[in-house]
């Protein structure tokens, strides 16, 4: 009878062990596992080696827990006929089929899956060991069963929608700030918009001739909103760069009324419509620049853009207290509008 229940408990904890370590490898998220790895947690690289690679560890812990379930099972029958006697082997065998379902299977991959990482922790070491032992046989169950799965690709660790969902969830469960939350979001928002939905249109461009002198722009760069003024050639199409607006009002100052705005103007970056706010952010910081003009298929001049553009993107409107005007694409929409309606007239 000892050797019976010897054999009983053999089989129960051994496929425990094994449906337990299963679901707490598939429980356990990848980044965690990068996440402990870079702190060093004790065990955390070996984990994240298997998290990385699961088809040869997860095969031998299959391997396993069907040894210990049929092999172990038999075993045990042969155990119990010899002890019990064929009378009780049926009922037998019934309750050792409902001890290995509750007790090997449904009781430890729930306490797997819900202390998934300190046990992937702990049997990292002993799975990756039993794999490298095992290797033969797994690799033999790989060649036989190849031609049925095939090459499974790997699944990327997440996704932008999954990353979109847990900043929502952590919001509402305030682990995170309703303003970090609504970061993330906007910030995934920027290969989504373009220069072409961000730009001031042309209608609401401040430009100066480069051919006209200080003397007879003095009134508009006055006037200005802007920080920075195209100056263009004989039309808003031929942009020849632009000027500071601080540096035209210290030369005003300075008694430089004469001289042509186009030798006081910067060399200008062109960028396409269709360029994504992302994009243009990054040339915004390599180039050291603020303002690109925003040219449309035609290669005709469609509006400029500036980095406070791409930044009222993850923060909101931007507004200082020199801005009469908040949404210029708006202005720009009614003075369109005012001047359709004029010409119809």
């Amino acid at each position: 009878m000892v050797t019976l229940l010897i054999a009983i408990l053999t089989v129960i904890l051994g496929s425990a062990l094994c449906s337990g370590s299963e679901a707490a490898l598939f429980s356990v998220p990848q980044i965690k596992v990068r996440q402990l790895a870079e702190n060093n947690a004790r065990g955390a690289r070996t984990l994240l080696k298997i998290r990385e690679n699961m088809s040869r560890p997860i095969a031998t812990i299959v391997i396993l827990n069907n040894i210990f379930n049929i092999v172990g099972s038999i075993v045990v029958g042969g155990i119990a006929a010899s002890v019990l006697g064929d009378q009780w082997l049926g009922l037998f065998s019934g309750a050792l089929t409902m001890a290995v379902i509750i007790g090997a299977e449904i009781v430890p991959k729930t306490i797997g899956e819900r202390y998934a990482e300190p046990i992937a922790l702990v049997i990292a070491a002993p799975i990756a060991g039993l794999t490298w032992v095992m290797m033969p046989l797994v690799w033999l169950v790989e060649k036989i069963v190849s031609p049925v799965t095939g090459g499974k690709p790997q699944m990327a660790a997440t996704s932008e929608a999954e990353i979109k969902l847990l900043a929502q969830l952590g919001q509402q469960e305030g682990s995170i700030e309703g303003d970090e939350a609504l970061l993330i979001l906007r910030a995934f928002h920027l290969n989504d918009v373009t220069a072409g939905d961000l730009m001031t249109p042309r209608v609401s461009v401040t430009y100066v001739h480069g051919s006209a002198t200080l003397a007879d722009a003095r009134d508009v760069i006055i006037a200005s909103p802007h920080t920075r003024i195209l100056v263009i050639g004989d039309s808003i199409d031929e942009i020849v760069g632009f000027a500071r607006k601080d540096e035209l009002l210290v030369a005003i100052i300075q008694g430089q009324v004469d001289q042509l705005l186009a030798e006081l103007s910067r060399e200008v970056r062109f960028v396409p419509k269709t360029v994504q706010a992302d994009k243009l952010l990054t040339t915004f910081q390599k180039s050291r620049e603020h303002l690109a003009v925003v040219v449309d298929e035609y290669g005709g001049t469609a509006g400029v853009v500036t980095l406070e553009d791409v930044l009222e993107e993850l923060t909101g409107e931007i507004v200082d207290e020199t801005d009469k005007v908040v949404d210029l694409q708006k202005q720009a929409r009614e003075r369109l509008r005012t001047m359709l309606s004029q010409n119809q007239e």
